[in-house]
């Protein structure tokens, strides 16, 4: 399996640093034939060693100029031009592009029939009609396990295990900043030092807006109502409050009246149509949702058929949302061995 690296941060290197360690996990073994970055050079040529890769931006912080794979292809023309099977697209999360230029690397690929893997839930929030209908036109795999809650196989269960039923609601605590922030303030703290100590565990950017502002969860909430749901919405369609105003003593309060104040994520059809809410609610103690602590993450989804479905994750970090894309990539090299599309 030939594969192109579009982003090549945290997630890409530990991916690269489980699949170096065990070629075996993926059918026929991986072959890197491009790595690009944003701002550490990139790279292009059959037979790239990820290894080595990693090694060079942990001594160096970038590939060498004088690298023998070294290019000035931009990472578009990659997509449109190398000999590749498949692409993962690792690059961040761009609400101000709509998703951009992640969704031009992933069309560019679909519409070569090349399979595509993705963490960036930026497409799949802006464009999964889209994007779906090209992979479907062109035989081509569009996987996306680790765009929400980190690689727990939430896209998987609904594809595989919900065969039958139609999706109705789902709701859950989708990001794990602002549930540790909420907890933070419910100790007293302030909103400061909660996104302080996200920052120093490494879960909470350097620019923390995002999170706090609740536009984290308007994405993974239009991505779960675009798949799950068949809607046609943006983050800009979802209805959104952040967590930016909320207080210790409004925190505590919520506490000793046997709530837990969470950033919620909701969808549910009315009629036609999806309706669609990120905002901070006053969960009952006795709920799933108030015994996610720290940075872990639940969803529900309620379908026509069966009670609710509840999937729970605890504390995931950089190994889950390596581990999500490396279940898509295995799934693609399975499905290329026995002849059929995921």
């Amino acid at each position: 399996m030939k594969v192109l690296f579009i982003g090549f941060g945290n997630v890409a290197r530990r991916l690269a640093e489980i699949v170096s360690a065990d070629p075996s996990l993926i059918d026929g073994g991986l072959e890197a034939v491009g790595i690009f970055t944003r701002s550490r050079g990139s790279l292009a040529g059959p037979g790239l060693d990820l290894a080595r890769a990693v090694d060079d931006l942990k001594e160096g912080g970038s590939f060498a100029a004088d690298h023998r794979a070294a290019t000035t292809l931009t990472p578009l023309e990659a997509s449109e031009t190398l000999d590749y099977d498949v692409l993962v697209e690792l690059s961040p999360l761009s609400i101000e592009g709509r998703g951009e230029p992640a969704l031009s690397h992933i069309r560019a690929a679909l519409k070569r029939g090349r399979a595509v893997v993705t963490a960036n839930k930026g497409p799949v929030a802006f464009a999964f009609g889209e994007l779906q209908a090209l992979a479907s036109a062109r035989n081509a795999p569009f996987l996306f396990e680790s765009a929400v809650m980190d690689g727990a196989p939430l896209f998987n269960l609904a594809r595989a295990g919900l065969k039958g039923c139609r999706v109705q609601a789902f709701s859950g605590i989708l990001n794990g900043t602002t549930n540790a922030i909420l907890a933070h303030l419910e100790r007293g703290g302030t909103l400061a030092e909660g996104i302080a100590a996200a920052q120093a565990a490494g879960i909470a950017e350097a620019d923390p807006s995002h999170d706090v502002d609740g536009w984290d969860g308007a994405a993974k909430t239009a991505a779960l109502a675009n798949v799950l749901m068949g809607a046609d919405v943006t983050p800009f369609d979802v209805s959104r409050q952040g967590i930016g105003a909320i207080t210790a003593t409004e925190a505590r309060k919520a506490l000793d009246e046997g709530r837990r104040l969470k950033l919620v994520c909701r969808g549910r059809r009315r009629g036609s149509s999806v309706e669609t809410s990120v905002a901070v609610e006053a969960v009952p103690c006795d709920d799933p949702f108030a015994l996610v602590d720290a940075y872990g993450a639940i969803v529900r989804i309620e379908t026509d058929r069966m009670h609710p479905v509840v999937i729970a994750q605890e504390g995931p970090d950089l190994n889950d949302t390596a581990y999500g894309v490396l279940n898509d990539l295995i799934e693609i090299a399975q499905g290329a061995r026995k002849g059929t599309m995921p």
